[in-house]
């Protein structure tokens, strides 16, 4: 089903971060497309932290049959930038302007449930930076980052 992402956007924006995402987490909201497309979802929120789970699967393997090294990166981006719109006030968005990933080890379909936790480290009112981690169930690290991001606040008309 299509979605009007800049009408769920809009509705999010009247909303303060951690509502906003407390109402995806609850379905008030569809799940944004990147989510469904690479297999994960968020499940988790409060204040300043953000947890997501995903199902590594086949679709997101490289040539040599591991996880592409993108997924775990971008599920460390959307755990950093959750955890930091959960600080943010209604009408405040943010942007990522720099993810960095470390992989500790690799992730196949075999490895099963991955879980991203997402904590801000530092907020400032124009750069929040934040850190995530990748486990397994067992708890393995798989990998882990960090995240400037920059609040957006609209702008004022005079």
């Amino acid at each position: 089903m299509a979605h009007d992402h800049a009408a769920i956007a809009k509705e999010l924006l009247k909303l303060s971060g951690l509502e906003a995402v407390q109402g995806l987490i609850e379905g008030r909201f569809p799940p944004p497309s990147i989510t469904t497309t690479l297999g994960y979802r968020l499940v988790e929120a409060e204040e300043g932290r953000a947890v997501f789970v995903g199902e590594p699967s086949d679709r997101i393997m490289n040539p040599l049959g591991v996880v592409h090294g993108g997924w775990a990166l971008t599920l460390i981006d959307s755990a950093t930038g959750v955890a930091a719109h959960t600080t943010l006030a209604a009408g405040v968005g943010y942007t990522t302007v720099e993810t960095k990933v470390n992989f500790v080890r690799a992730i196949s379909p075999a490895t099963g449930e991955v879980r991203a936790e997402g904590k801000v480290v530092a907020r400032g009112r124009t750069i929040i930076t934040a850190e995530a981690k990748l486990t397994d169930s067992r708890g393995k690290l798989l990998a882990h980052g960090s995240s400037t991001l920059m609040v957006l606040r609209q702008e004022r008309s005079e």
